[in-house]
């Protein structure tokens, strides 16, 4: 039986991707960030430092916990996305 002949393959070229260049961030980014974080750090030492849980806000009570931590968590969030 007679062998056929063998095409001429051209050489491997990987296929073309779209490469997303990742654009630096906005000058207004990192001292947003590191404030809020300083904020949060600032409002749970003001809570604790503060003998009668009267400062920051002295309506929301231990709830003052949450939202220093709310403030350091979102500075902190915002981290993930520094460039």
């Amino acid at each position: 039986m007679p062998e056929s002949k063998g095409r001429a393959k051209p050489a491997y070229t990987p296929p073309r991707t779209a490469q997303k260049v990742a654009k630096p961030n906005p000058r207004w980014f990192v001292p947003v960030m590191l404030g809020l974080m300083l904020i949060g750090l600032v409002w749970v030492v003001t809570y604790y430092i503060s003998g009668t849980k009267e400062y920051p806000v002295p309506q929301i009570g231990r709830w003052n916990l949450g939202a220093g931590f709310a403030f350091m968590m979102a500075g902190f969030l915002m981290t993930t996305r520094w460039r």
